[in-house]
């Protein structure tokens, strides 16, 4: 995830783009999401390939609670037991994701619902919303330090992709960037921060700013 950095204790805007950037699009008959796929550069980064996935089993398509595996064009609901199942859902919230609740902190990667109404029951129908994923096994490009997912959290690094601009990468360096800053905490406003602070995070949330230190 890209942040956009000011001048002194460095202030940064969190913005969404590449797999962050989830486009809508109105899919026919059924209720679908899409998912932009991680690029190569870490976090956020290059062009990813758009994802569908068919409706599944439970009353909520991809209600919280429930699984889904990854085919070679979609994704598609399953029960968590089953072998095929690669991501289960932390949430799932309603409406577009830009003026929804942020996703939990673990979230690996986020599923745009799109908005279908077949005009024939609720099942069959699904409005506009999206779920926060995480893989049933590692890895985990959401957890802390690991340079991808779609959230900064606590624990992140990031390096100066361009001047007045910071991305995340991974802490250890195997991003391909070597990190410049590390998200110590977050909070509600920068004056909670540290006097250490070299780099003030936009990242969301309840607590919004993350409070970075110059590694």
């Amino acid at each position: 995830m890209r942040h956009r950095a000011l001048p002194r204790a460095l202030f940064a805007f969190a913005v969404l783009c590449g797999a962050g950037a989830l486009a809508g699009c109105q899919l026919q008959g059924r209720p679908g999401a899409e998912i932009v796929t991680q690029g190569a550069q870490g976090a956020q980064g290059g062009q990813g390939a758009l994802e569908r996935a068919e409706p599944g089993r439970s009353a909520t398509f991809l209600g919280q609670g429930s699984c889904a595996g990854r085919g070679r064009t979609a994704f598609t609901e399953l029960d968590c037991a089953d072998e095929r199942a690669t991501a289960s859902v932390l949430a799932r919230y309603y409406g577009p994701q830009e003026d929804g609740p942020r996703c939990p902190d673990s979230t690996d990667f986020v599923l745009h619902i799109t908005a279908v109404n077949t005009g024939t029951s609720e099942s069959e129908s699904a409005p506009e919303g999206y779920a926060c994923m995480r893989n049933l096994s590692p890895p985990h490009p959401g957890d802390p330090g690991m340079g991808g997912g779609p959230l900064t959290v606590a624990g992140d690094c990031v390096y100066t992709e361009r001047h007045g601009v910071v991305k995340e990468t991974a802490c250890d360096g195997s991003r391909g960037h070597a990190p410049e800053f590390r998200v110590d905490s977050t909070v509600r406003t920068r004056d909670d921060c540290p006097p250490s602070t070299d780099l003030y995070v936009q990242v969301g949330g309840g607590r919004p700013v993350g409070c970075a230190r110059r590694l």
